[in-house]
């Protein structure tokens, strides 16, 4: 048995991460962490059961990487963020998908796309 995967996702600018994961996207800090001041930062953050990783360091991750998040009402999540008016980040409305979800994608501050999704078909298989 499998337990939850927790993605790590590469960060370049502390300021812009918060601002994008915990302004706009509404995530909670649950730690930061650095080996030493002046050091890179690691962060973990949470929104309901999404849990991601941030890290600054070399090697941890790679700037780009995409990662589906599973919403109960990615329509209603969509129209929240757009209502934010946050100035790098306006997501369109929820596209249709030939797979059954409707979706939508944003970008952090690093490149890294973020694709929230509700499942039409009743099925958690993504």
């Amino acid at each position: 048995m499998l337990g939850p995967v927790t993605p790590v996702l590469r960060s370049f600018d502390e300021a812009r991460t918060r601002a994008f994961y915990l302004d706009f996207l509404g995530f909670e800090l649950v730690f930061e962490h650095r080996f030493e001041p002046g050091m890179p930062l690691y962060l973990g953050v949470r929104r309901g059961e999404c849990v991601l990783h941030l890290s600054e360091h070399y090697g941890d991750a790679a700037p780009g990487a995409a990662v589906r998040i599973a919403c109960d009402d990615v329509t209603a999540y969509a129209a929240a963020l757009r209502d934010k008016g946050f100035g790098n980040a306006r997501p369109g409305a929820p596209q249709s998908t030939p797979w059954g979800t409707r979706e939508f994608a944003v970008h952090d501050p690093s490149h890294n796309r973020l694709t929230f999704y509700t499942d039409m078909n009743g099925d958690d298989h993504e």
